[in-house]
């Protein structure tokens, strides 16, 4: 009788010990989803690979100031650096009718993957130039960020047909 009581009770035990192993959820977590809200981790807030608020970087076009919210990488990282030392102005010229591209003075670390890119995507060209997309387009580049509350109709007349020239800078000239 206690060898069959044991070998029930044996599984019962371990269940319970490996049910208490399991990842618990904090009230934030519980409330949120006994109110239909889905949750992220701390980490999953730089999945899209953009930084928090505080890393904006803006591009002044004529009278548009266009918000950049900066990538989570070593470029982005570098660029922003860059400009606390001041703005940078760049000449930039179409190409191929989804891009202005122009070059920056300097070479920046680069993170290059595969990106098909979107209308208002900012990206870092073979180290030295940056792009900034009002169309789409595939190919290994890293990514400094992403132009805030624009459509892509409105990036592309703000960028207008021809040259182009942008400045990059850390203070928005609206305020």
């Amino acid at each position: 009788m206690k060898r069959i009581f044991a070998v029930f009770l044996l599984p019962v035990l371990l269940c319970a010990v490996f049910a208490g192993c399991a990842k618990t959820k904090t009230p934030s977590e519980d409330s949120a989803q006994s109110n239909g809200e889905t949750t992220s981790s701390p980490s999953d807030s730089t999945s899209s690979g953009l930084q928090g608020d505080s890393d904006t970087m803006y591009i002044i076009i004529g009278e548009h100031t266009l918000p950049v919210k900066m990538a989570d990488n070593s470029s982005a990282s570098a660029l922003l650096e860059l400009l606390k030392q001041g703005d940078i102005t760049v000449d930039a010229h179409d190409y191929g009718n989804f891009e202005k591209v122009g070059p920056l003075g300097t070479q920046l670390p680069v993170n290059n993957e595969q990106i098909t890119t979107e209308p208002g995507d900012v990206i870092l060209y073979q180290g030295n130039q940056i792009t900034v997309y009002y169309d789409t387009n595939s190919w290994n580049f890293t990514r400094l960020g992403r132009i805030q509350g624009v459509s892509a109709d409105e990036l592309k007349a703000i960028l207008g047909d021809g040259d182009v020239t942008m400045v990059l800078s850390l203070t928005d000239s609206n305020s």
